[in-house]
């Protein structure tokens, strides 16, 4: 069965309703110009206070090496997300830690270009001229299907479309953010347990 990553994580409460709905992953920004953005510090406090077979994943954009480094180590994270214009070279910089590369999607699909990522998955959200991640608008996920690596599916998913991403992509992981929040980095309850009752229903 597909995994759920929920994104945008800000605070204990959020996190906690997600763990108990049945989320696998929770996602907290370190990208100060996201409205979801989290202090690290925050973030440490949050995670200390979740099961640790929850994975923990730090998104970053365009972060030196160094910051993230420290944040990863002072945050306890298990995989970290670039989500900006990171080079294959850079990724391979963290052999501590999964790394999931994102790469964001018009109509068409770089496949030269993305396989110079030796990463541990590969993440596919919707492109925006004006966001980096979190624009809650889908692409066309046909593309992803001749995609043999893991994937995070990413972009404008909904309890109404999820479902159909699943059958079109078969990805290992869904990724949510802006669909389950009733506003920037707040999270709506009952959005979040409809949304993975929705992901993880057998078909």
């Amino acid at each position: 069965m597909v995994k759920v990553k929920i994104c945008g994580i800000t605070n204990l409460e959020d996190a906690r309703a997600a763990v108990e709905a049945g989320y696998d992953a929770l996602g907290f920004v370190f990208y100060k110009k996201s409205p979801r953005y989290i202090p690290p510090l925050r973030a440490k406090e949050i995670i200390s206070q979740v099961p640790k077979e929850i994975i923990k994943v730090g998104v970053f954009v365009n972060a030196p090496e160094k910051t993230i480094k420290n944040i990863a180590k002072t945050c306890h994270l298990d995989i970290l997300q670039f989500h900006g214009d990171e080079t294959p070279r850079f990724c391979q910089k963290f052999k501590s830690y999964r790394i999931i590369k994102a790469f964001r999607i018009k109509d068409k699909i770089g496949a030269q270009e993305i396989l110079r990522y030796k990463t541990f998955a590969y993440l596919f959200d919707a492109f925006s001229r004006r966001k980096w991640g979190g624009t809650g608008e889908t692409f066309d996920w046909s593309l992803l299907c001749q995609v043999k690596h893991p994937i995070f599916l990413s972009g404008g998913l909904n309890t109404s479309n999820v479902q159909q991403a699943i059958k079109t992509v078969h990805p290992d992981w869904i990724d949510v953010s802006s669909s389950v929040e009733r506003m920037p980095g707040q999270k709506d309850y009952k959005k979040i347990k409809k949304f993975i009752e929705a992901a993880k229903r057998k078909k």
